[in-house]
């Protein structure tokens, strides 16, 4: 997990800050410093004009080029008359490129990244038709809104839709007034978004358990001297009941096992070979019984060429900014509560999880350099957007602010940032203990 993280981290500061190195040695200035991580430096080395290293603190990055007013807040040399090659002797719009360049680096590997996956992995995904088989199960959160497990869903914000995930996305999700559509029975009902939903969807019980297609199941392989193995459970078998109670699906399935820890159950089975078998099957201390699950839902599978894959991975990648402004539109109106959607280093770290996965690791970095750009085009001083706002508002006016208005307004920056993030980690340590 905190390896995930910090190899994500890496990729993205690293990335970010290339792009301003890299349009400010465009522009003949010079560049003293290029870190991934903040002091204490671990390694570095010497590369012409620039220094490179390592920091010890993981969360950033910085890149110090002569002549700027940055986080470093070194303004000894800034009475003087400028070098040509410092930051402050070049024109507006070129000092806007540079301050600009982390942004677009970050823009630019958020769509390569998300571009890549779509090519090389296509889509899998449960349809519509394949969802309505079996019905949805719904868990807590799910009911205390409407649902029932085994409802089948029709429309969702009165639109048709093609798969699942079209019905728990953030787009749906944040949507104002949202609704679903659901044949119960011979009835149709139709189930409304709270307006509180988001804010009760980011609850720590509640992360990933809302609704679920249900799964039918069957047993994989065994593990020796288990429950399972010890009782005669073989790979292939499907589960008939549990103590004389239907479970076809693993959802219900789970919750009987559970009810039935440190105990003995008996369960029908049916073989590969049609014949049906009476067990009894010790249950573990921790509700399992020693097998892992094989999924029978009929999983769709689509392919893109290339322009296909630019395409949807550029709209995947956009799409992931829009809904960080949503979000910040509903935590302004107060829709949403901010210590529940904020996450700092350790929330981050628990999304990576901490199971490896390529394709998972690519897809959270990917959604990262989205956010991390959105994040940093904010007009907040220290931060590129503030710098960007200064810049925008020279080149209109033909007046730059004075270098005590823009040390000032870093200071400010700074704290703002600092206060920031020292409220985003102790967040994240109350929601992961209390």
């Amino acid at each position: 997990m905190t390896a995930q993280l910090i190899l994500g981290l890496s990729i993205l500061v690293g990335v970010h800050e290339w792009g301003h190195m890299a349009a400010a040695k465009f522009f003949g200035m010079r560049v003293e410093k290029f870190s991934i991580g903040f002091p204490p430096k671990i390694w570095g080395f010497q590369y012409g004009e620039t220094e490179y290293s390592i920091g010890a603190i993981p969360l950033g990055g910085f890149v110090k080029i002569s002549g700027m007013i940055d986080e470093s807040l070194d303004t000894k040399n800034m009475k003087a008359e400028p070098d040509p090659w410092e930051f402050r002797a070049k024109p507006a719009w070129q000092r806007l490129i540079v301050m600009m360049g982390g942004i677009i680096v970050n823009v630019i590997t958020g769509i390569f990244i998300f571009v890549s996956l779509i090519y090389s992995q296509g889509e899998s995904f449960v349809t519509k038709q394949e969802l309505n088989k079996h019905g949805i199960y719904a868990y807590d959160l799910g009911k205390q809104i409407g649902f029932q497990t085994g409802d089948k869903i029709l429309k969702v914000n009165d639109q048709d839709f093609e798969r699942f995930n079209d019905l728990i996305g953030p787009e749906v999700i944040m949507t104002e007034k949202g609704s679903y559509l659901v044949q119960r029975g011979n009835q149709t009902i139709s189930i409304e978004i709270p307006t509180d939903f988001l804010d009760r969807y980011s609850e720590k019980e509640n992360k990933g358990k809302f609704i679920d297609y249900r799964l039918p199941f069957e047993v994989g392989e065994v593990q020796i001297g288990t429950g399972a193995a010890k009782g005669g459970l073989m790979m292939g078998d499907k589960f008939l009941s549990i103590n004389g109670t239907n479970v076809p699906y693993f959802q219900e399935f789970k919750l009987i096992l559970e009810a039935n820890a440190n105990s003995t159950i008996k369960a029908l089975v049916q073989r590969d070979s049609g014949v049906k078998e009476a067990l009894e099957l010790e249950v573990a201390e921790d509700g399992t019984l020693g097998f892992y699950p094989t999924s029978l839902i009929d999983y769709s599978q689509r392919d893109y060429n290339l322009g296909e894959a630019v395409t949807k991975g550029t709209e995947k990648a956009f799409d992931t900014v829009w809904l960080n402004m949503k979000g910040f539109g509903k935590i302004f109106r107060g829709e949403v509560s901010l210590s529940k959607s904020l996450s700092g280093p350790i929330g981050i770290a628990q999304v990576y999880g901490g199971t490896w996965s390529w394709v998972k690791f690519w897809g959270i970095t990917g959604m990262l350099s989205m956010i991390l750009a959105f994040m940093n085009l904010l007009p907040i001083p220290a931060l590129d957007g503030g710098h960007v706002v200064f810049l925008t508002y020279e080149i209109v006016s033909g007046r730059k602010p004075s270098d005590t208005f823009l040390e000032n307004a870093q200071k400010v920056g700074m704290v703002l940032l600092l206060g920031l993030m020292g409220f985003a980690i102790f967040n994240d340590v109350f929601k992961a203990f209390f």
